[in-house]
């Protein structure tokens, strides 16, 4: 063999090395779409061998720090960055910074009271209340007059709540603001806050496993995690007064009104109207810099949301999300050529 055929076919070999290499993309923050995220990213792969999406649950904080820090490829959170942490990402990142929501989800009530043996009704005022520290007892009459047929003991509450910053945080703090003037007053809305009572526990599965160590605790968890660890968790009343419990439908009914939102998708459903509409949903958003300077990184983004929109969304109820509704997935769909 000539030498000239063996050059060629290293070559060769070097090529086919470089073209099954896969592209990495990396992301960070929510937590609370971390089960549709993962499951997204491990299908998509398998689609499209040649990109690799890595993506780290730390929380909605760390997902706008570090997508604003340029040490991601795109954040992630579970509530809309403000207005002053869009100025400053595009101070720092000399580009806009794009919100897409991906699914619906909902927060939820969870529990541990011994002997219950129906699922219990919550009313604004009672959830408030419990958080504020105000209602330290299971038989209060606040929660007592929505479960008429439940003998609640009195026993005192112990209250569980996330320790870092999250975005579960922002949703069930953000409806509190809604439905309480002294919760909003005194706390207030933010992916963390100055709890007035309650033990601090880190993520999902630290406050859920807190609450089922602990009897007699209330806490509250992105509704996945509910479902897929069998706990049980609270209805709640709505703005037409109805007790909704959290699923795919009542997180859907909450998202009636999205054809109305704002161009930069960063709107808040909780406390929805509707009679069906369970308060405390929400859109969860990926974070997307308008100019991405490699262009494989652009196409592989680009390619992903499109396919996020699109089948994607069919993964979404068998994890317990709602899909996105038709006439957003259609901004959406616009929004992308924003994506330089």
């Amino acid at each position: 063999m000539s030498t000239r055929l063996i050059l060629v076919g290293i070559a060769a070999v070097s090529l086919a090395g470089v073209a099954v290499a896969a592209l990495s993309v990396t992301g960070a923050g929510a937590t609370f779409p971390y089960p549709i995220y993962s499951k997204w990213f491990y299908e998509y792969h398998k689609l499209h061998p040649d990109v690799e999406i890595n993506y780290k649950s730390l929380g909605s904080t760390a997902g706008i720090e570090q997508v604003t820090a340029g040490k991601v490829d795109f954040g992630a959170s579970d509530g809309p960055m403000n207005d002053q942490q869009v100025l400053g990402f595009k101070q720092q990142r000399q580009c806009d910074v794009l919100h897409f929501p991906t699914v619906l989800g909902a927060v939820v009530p969870t529990y541990h009271l011994p002997g219950a043996t129906t699922d219990l009704n919550f009313t604004p005022a009672a959830l408030a209340g419990i958080f504020l520290g105000k209602i330290t007892k299971w038989n209060d009459p606040e929660i007592a007059k929505a479960n008429p047929k439940v003998n609640l003991p009195n026993r005192a509450i112990t209250v569980v709540h996330r320790a870092e910053a999250s975005g579960t945080t922002y949703i069930w703090t953000d409806y509190l603001s809604k439905v309480s003037p002294e919760w909003k007053q005194k706390v207030g809305v933010g992916q963390t806050v100055n709890w007035p009572v309650g033990q601090a526990e880190k993520g999902n599965e630290d406050v859920l496993g807190k609450i089922n160590q602990t009897e007699y605790s209330i806490g509250y968890v992105e509704l996945a995690y509910a479902i897929q660890n069998k706990v049980p968790y609270g209805l709640v009343q709505n703005t037409a007064g109805s007790f909704v419990r959290a699923d795919l439908a009542s997180v859907t009914a909450a998202a009636a009104g999205a054809a109305n939102m704002p161009a930069d998708f960063r709107v808040s459903i909780t406390n929805a109207p509707g009679r069906d509409a369970y308060p405390i949903s929400s859109f969860t958003w990926l974070l997307i810099p308008s100019k991405i300077p490699d262009p494989a990184k652009e196409k592989a983004v680009v390619d992903f949301l499109r396919w996020m929109l699109g089948p994607g969304q069919t993964f979404a109820a068998g994890l317990s999300y709602a899909q996105l509704p038709q006439q957003v997935v259609a901004r959406e769909l616009k929004a992308i050529s924003k994506i330089q």
